[in-house]
């Protein structure tokens, strides 16, 4: 049977929150008459956050969470940190009014398998989870695949004695190891490891819970990137003012000295010591309760659970051996972004009618903002024009996980500098996602005018840092016009 062929204007491959950012900005250039396809592979909207564990919650406060500039209608306190329910309600949300602007056909439960241009138009093939094929046929295709982030599976351990679970498929309030007063080993310290902690110590103060760390993790200082009361008016520090601290001092040899500066000027953690920083936020209040609630703490990475004489033996990479309870809770909370490798693609095709936001070819330090921001350079013409910096965050992550968050915010800043003299300064004003707008507009306005003073004599800067990064570990890190043919590990 030949499969069924749909026609479209734009057809958008993602409906998470990077691909409603993208449709939100192609509603801005298409009239309601047109047609976007929206494909993916879920049952419906929401992108990760379908997948992830029931009891995660945002980083930032809710409202800079969104598509574009569509509000929030939950009525909470902007401060609130949005539960897995009410963002996915806010997505559902944003597409309800996403569809008032532009048609918009959804094919959920579908897979993009290959796509191609010939003769201006891009056709995508594309499967269903029945068995069904489709190819669509658009002038434009955006793939907001992003980081295609999957659920963390229980570790494989060799112990029958324990009992290996993830968030992913074990909700921490509910069920057997909610009904258990066994001994909880969390491994990991990132941002699922603290909110797999702080569910089990508020669920069951007092339980023993345990936090195997690796090489530790410290987080961005919720409190001080977003004062309440009246401290926004004075105190606080923006996250762009704080962006141009480290870009301006990292050079793209002095992590372990920018590292410094982040943790005293703007950093928070729980454990001993702090090896890892993925842009993540905590506040002082949960670091105090998690660090209160934590039985113990230990640096150091596991490699497998084996039990031994009647009792289970925890082996850790450094040699080590913890006896710990033959009962015990086993939680991989070793983190979920970032960690397939897929074969590089570029951001843009040559014709510009194909861009692709994808981890290996980065040009934001979020798959927000290059949802919102790039479809603008794509419908202005300017996708193939406009020399953006893109970055394979997974191999520099796999080869410096300590120069990833700095060269990150150097992409960032380099790129937006870039994107701010192609692009009416209108879609600035209209990006909801600019945590900056948490302070008052005098306080916005100041932030936004030093950078239009100073983006672009920053820029030599900027540039050689990142080159430096990318000779430094043999990494792609440049311009399109310069990586034709950049050394990947595919």
């Amino acid at each position: 049977m030949s499969a069924a062929v749909e026609r479209c204007d734009v057809c958008i491959v993602g409906a998470g929150i990077a691909g409603l950012n993208a449709l939100f900005t192609t509603s801005q250039y298409l009239s309601p008459g047109q047609r976007v396809i929206l494909l993916d592979r879920r049952q419906r909207v929401g992108g990760m956050w379908v997948d992830t564990y029931e009891y995660v919650r945002l980083h930032q406060p809710h409202p800079f969470f969104t598509a574009g500039n569509i509000g929030w209608t939950l009525g909470a306190e902007p401060s609130h940190l949005a539960t897995k329910h009410e963002v996915l309600a806010h997505f559902d949300h944003c597409l309800d009014v996403l569809r008032r602007r532009v048609t918009v056909d959804e094919y959920y439960g579908w897979t993009m398998q290959s796509d191609e241009e010939a003769d201006g138009v891009v056709r995508v093939q594309c499967r269903s989870d029945d068995g069904r094929t489709m190819v669509v046929e658009a002038k434009r295709l955006i793939k907001a695949i992003a980081s295609d982030v999957e659920p963390n599976d229980p570790l494989p351990l060799s112990s029958t004695s324990v009992r290996s679970v993830s968030p992913n498929y074990c909700d921490m309030r509910s069920g057997d190891i909610d009904a258990s007063d066994a001994p909880v080993w969390v491994i990991g310290s990132g941002k699922t490891a603290m909110d797999t902690a702080h569910a089990l110590i508020n669920r069951h103060p007092g339980r023993e819970v345990n936090l195997l760390a690796g090489s530790g993790t410290y987080f961005a200082h919720r409190d001080r990137l977003f004062p309440t009361g009246g401290r926004r008016w004075w105190g606080g520090l923006t996250f762009n003012a704080f962006a141009d601290e480290v870009t301006r001092m990292f050079d793209g040899t002095n992590e372990e000295e920018v590292a410094r500066h982040w943790r005293e000027r703007c950093g928070v953690w729980v454990t001993p010591s702090t090896g890892n920083f993925l842009l993540g936020v905590l506040s002082t209040a949960e670091r105090d309760a998690i660090a209160a609630g934590l039985r113990d703490i230990v640096m150091d990475h596991l490699v497998d659970v084996v039990d031994r004489d009647g009792r289970a033996e925890m082996q850790l990479r450094s040699g080590a051996v913890r006896a710990i309870d033959p009962d015990s809770w086993i939680v991989n909370c070793t983190g979920y972004l970032l960690k397939h490798s897929p074969p590089y693609e570029p951001y843009t095709s040559p014709s510009g009618r194909v861009l692709s936001l994808n981890a290996r070819g980065a040009t934001l330090h979020l798959t927000t903002y290059m949802g919102y921001f790039l479809p603008h350079l794509m419908f202005t013409g300017q996708l193939t024009e406009v020399p953006l910096y893109e970055l394979d965050m997974i191999d520099l992550r796999r080869k410096c996980n300590a120069v990833f968050p700095h060269a990150l915010m150097t992409l960032a800043v380099h790129n937006l500098s870039l994107i701010a003299d192609a692009l009416p300064l209108s879609v600035f004003r209209d990006c909801g996602l600019d945590v900056a707008r948490w302070y008052p507009v005098p306080r916005q306005a100041v932030g936004m005018a030093q950078f239009l003073a100073t983006h672009r004599r920053r820029r030599p800067h900027l540039q050689h840092t990142l080159d430096t990064v990318a000779k430094r570990f043999d990494v792609h890190c440049a311009p399109l016009a310069r990586s034709s043919a950049p050394l990947l590990s595919q």
